[in-house]
């Protein structure tokens, strides 16, 4: 790997508090240009990891790099200021006492008084806060905060920018369009960036790499795609998705053997005649009318431009996302097929 063209690496990192192991041997690197985003349930440790790359907490073992530049390790540990980050917090933590132009311009120091006035009058263009220049932060909404704090971190042009849960007190209609508006700026930017959240949804939206974490140690590093279609392990494709696990037999040459049909796919160590669980998405399952394989719908929910059933076969469930224009009753048999895009992913059954 060329390390030259790492934003962030991660070796070996891990972290105690007291006599907790709160990270273990926690590896990872992130491109220059990339947004990588730690996805978990709360207590895995992930805002913890993230303040120990801000510097805020102090590693016992492996080393932290920026932009190839070692900021810590369990010998030496540089201040905050000195590691070349940005950092936007939960609470957006701005200055009250300060205007939206004042809070932007409070990282610019280092440059001259025309320079840093000139960078801070670019940053409220660009988030378009001109006619916000001179408020104080308890005059503005959730989402003006939170672009103000956004231009605060950019402004000083940071090699590495953190993200802290940024949209976690955002209602979910702002928060979807906020996340695309700041995945589109860092991306014009050629920005690095790590966010933590504990979203699926807003991971996909913005990251180009998922970390998903478990009690304190990466169990998959990947792609959104990989990591909702091809999961690691239970624990990711139970938490980045719905899906249910079917019942099926592993069979020979890369092949599943299920009432539901034969797929392609390998549940790892699974020998052949093996009893596995394969993973069924909702996106998984079409309606199909005319197909002779049908269900029993138990539960729908509308959401707009989809519906969400339960369907059962027998005592098996599974959950099926359909538009919503295809209107189907609780009670009602409806015929469907299985689309998985040619394979399917297994566990071995769970002792």
């Amino acid at each position: 790997m060329n390390t030259s063209n790492n934003a962030l690496m991660l070796n070996r990192v891990s972290l105690n508090r007291g006599n907790q192991l709160v990270l273990s041997d926690f590896s990872l690197a992130l491109q220059i240009g990339e947004i990588g985003c730690l996805l978990g349930p709360s207590g895995c440790g992930k805002t913890t990891l993230l303040r120990a790359i801000a510097g805020f907490e102090s590693i016992a073992a492996g080393d932290i790099e920026i932009a190839s530049s070692r900021v810590a390790d369990a010998q030496q540990q540089k201040a905050p200021e000195q590691r070349g980050i940005g950092m936007v917090f939960q609470d957006y933590a701005l200055f009250p006492h300060l205007s939206v132009s004042e809070n932007i311009a409070f990282g610019l120091h280092q440059l001259s008084r025309l320079q840093a006035q000139g960078r801070t009058q670019e940053w409220l263009n660009r988030l378009h806060l001109n006619d916000l220049a001179q408020r104080l932060p308890h005059q503005l909404s959730g989402g003006q905060q939170q672009r103000v704090a956004l231009a605060r971190a950019l402004a000083p042009q940071p090699k590495l920018l953190l993200l802290d849960e940024p949209f976690a007190n955002l209602d979910a209609t702002l928060r979807e369009s906020l996340s695309l508006e700041v995945r589109d700026l860092l991306k014009s930017l050629g920005a690095s960036a790590l966010l933590v959240t504990h979203d699926p949804m807003e991971a996909f939206t913005l990251a180009d790499k998922i970390g998903v974490m478990q009690q304190g140690q990466i169990v998959q590093w990947d792609s959104p795609y990989h990591v909702y279609h091809q999961p690691k392990s239970r624990f990711v494709a139970n938490f980045v998705g719905l899906g249910s696990f079917l019942p099926a037999h592993q069979g020979c040459d890369e092949q599943i053997e299920s009432l539901f049909g034969r797929f392609t796919g390998q549940a790892e160590d699974a020998l052949c005649g093996t009893p596995i669980e394969m993973l069924i998405r909702p996106d998984d399952i079409l309606y199909a009318p005319d197909s002779p394989l049908t269900a029993r719908v138990s539960y729908r929910a509308f959401r707009g431009p989809d519906t969400l059933y339960r369907l059962c076969f027998g005592e098996q469930q599974v959950s099926a996302l359909f538009p919503s224009h295809i209107q189907l009753a609780i009670g009602d048999e409806v015929g469907v097929r299985f689309d998985t895009g040619g394979h399917v992913v297994a566990f071995k059954c769970e002792a």
